[in-house]
């Protein structure tokens, strides 16, 4: 099963060497906000409108080794987070897209 999490390019740009990610709501919040693909659009509309370029990491759940949890979020509907680290070797696709 996959997830996805959108990323600035400028922040990926900092991990790409990395053996694992972190986005900063991990620090913040606990957590790393995740889409399921039916949910992409809405997120991209709702937080990146004219972000221009965004990545879309496509995350294998079977590989990952942080804690997901599937829970209500923005207007109590079900989205998956992880709760740490996401490791490089769970992320097997990395999506280019251009958000207006």
């Amino acid at each position: 099963m996959l997830i996805y999490h959108i990323v600035l390019p400028e922040v990926w740009e900092k991990f790409k060497d990395e053996y694992e990610y972190e986005a900063e709501s991990l620090r913040i919040e606990g957590f790393i906000h995740c889409s399921y693909r039916n949910q992409l659009d809405d997120v991209l509309a709702r937080y990146y409108k004219n972000a221009g370029k965004v990545l879309i990491l496509h995350i294998n759940l079977h590989y990952l080794t942080a804690k997901f949890i599937a829970e209500p979020s923005t207007m109590r509907e079900i989205y998956p987070h992880i709760y740490g680290k996401i490791n490089k070797s769970a992320i097997v696709d990395v999506e280019e897209r251009i958000v207006n």
